[in-house]
């Protein structure tokens, strides 16, 4: 009988404030979680995928069918990471109650721990229909991508009417039960303020090491999503750059029959005759 102890899932119940920071990164895929769960805390199926894997310009055009199947293949490649799946635009805004229906078929379909939805104040009651109800939600204010066409994608609380604002809005969400907070896009002082008053751990995205913990989208972090590269995030890797000399390396030596090779062959043996 097998003695190997299946490693235990961090719950949303278990994230707390003071602590290590916790170490968060996007993925989309099964392979790719596997090479990302022994070193993070939470794993966030993003609708960044719309941009980063389909290609799309926002994340407006992503579907909850999209978001159900990266989830679910992020679960089957994860054991110990929190997962946490982003709700698309449309799927949640419209009521709590429908907000409801789209979570509980998230979590029904995928097995993922908890949804993150975007929005302040005005998500509130949403927030808290969802807690309430068995639901564990991570709330994200500051620069929302999903609020693109009315917002932009400008960092957030440079003035003090809108610093204020993303303030009232991370209180709202925190007090509507949320078990964290991704703060995205915001100035440092507006960030640390957040982080300072808040009761559940807040976690940054170009928001300061101040908060409680860091996200970043896992193909801008390896440099695969060169495109666009935003102030906040650091290249770890430049992989676009080695895959790019790899297949070079590659059609190079297909063309020039150097591949395949004897070794990369199945040939007959004597004995097979």
């Amino acid at each position: 009988m097998s003695t190997q102890v299946k490693a235990r899932r961090l719950a949303p119940k278990n994230f707390r404030k003071g602590g290590e920071p916790y170490v968060c990164l996007t993925a989309y895929s099964a392979p790719m979680a596997r090479l990302l769960d022994p070193h993070v805390d939470l794993l966030l199926v993003g609708d960044s995928v719309g941009m980063v894997v389909y290609g799309f310009d926002t994340t407006i055009p992503v579907s909850l069918d999209i978001m159900i199947a990266h989830g679910a293949a992020v679960m089957r490649g994860s054991q110990r990471a929190c997962v946490v799946v982003d709700m698309p635009f449309g799927s949640y805004q419209e009521s709590p109650e429908q907000a409801y229906r789209n979570a509980a078929a998230i979590l029904q379909r995928t097995g993922c721990s908890a949804v993150k939805l975007e929005g302040g104040v005005e998500m509130g009651d949403t927030v808290e229909f969802l807690t309430r109800r068995g639901i564990a939600v991570c709330g994200h204010v500051g620069l929302m991508p999903q609020s693109v066409n009315i917002s932009g994608l400008q960092a957030k609380g440079r003035e003090a009417e809108e610093a204020n604002k993303v303030v009232a809005d991370a209180r709202a969400i925190a007090a509507a039960g949320a078990f964290a907070v991704v703060v995205e896009g915001t100035y440092e002082d507006v960030a640390r303020k957040i982080t300072s008053e808040l009761p559940v751990p807040t976690i940054g995205i170009g928001a300061s090491a101040a908060c409680d913990g860091q996200v970043l989208v896992l193909d801008d972090m390896l440099g695969l999503f060169t495109e666009f590269k935003p102030r906040f995030v650091r290249r770890y890797a430049e992989l676009a750059t080695d895959i790019s000399r790899a297949v070079e390396e590659y059609a190079a030596d297909v063309r020039a029959r150097r591949f395949p090779a004897a070794e990369h062959c199945y040939t007959r043996q004597p004995s097979d005759q």
